[in-house]
């Protein structure tokens, strides 16, 4: 059985957000702007296997249909908040950076 990963507005704002912060932060210090596309590559890679195995992620919360995705990139990483709302579809409702407070 595979999922459809559908986005919230909100995830799909979350990421041009996380790109663009990595864009400014390289540009700022002079580092490698291309670490933003490789952090956005690494986040897609994650979220695709949340097709095939979203209820291997960790619980968020009381519901046992809301939950975590950790996303490895480099010494940190990102973290996916989503709903498996029926038996063929997963919502993204956010993505944050694991360094960051919360969700937005």
């Amino acid at each position: 059985m595979t999922f459809s990963v559908q986005f919230t507005p909100e995830a799909a704002d979350d990421l041009v957000r996380l790109f663009d912060f990595i864009i400014e932060r390289e540009l700022t210090r002079g580092g490698d702007i291309d670490l933003a596309q490789q952090a956005l590559d690494a986040i897609r890679r994650g979220i695709d296997t949340l097709r095939w195995t979203p209820f291997t992620c960790r619980k968020a919360g009381a519901s046992p249909f809301m939950r975590e995705l950790v996303i490895p990139f480099g010494s940190t990483g990102y973290v996916a908040l989503f709903e498996v709302v029926d038996d063929r579809t997963v919502v993204l409702a956010a993505v944050r950076h694991q360094r960051e407070d919360d969700y937005h």
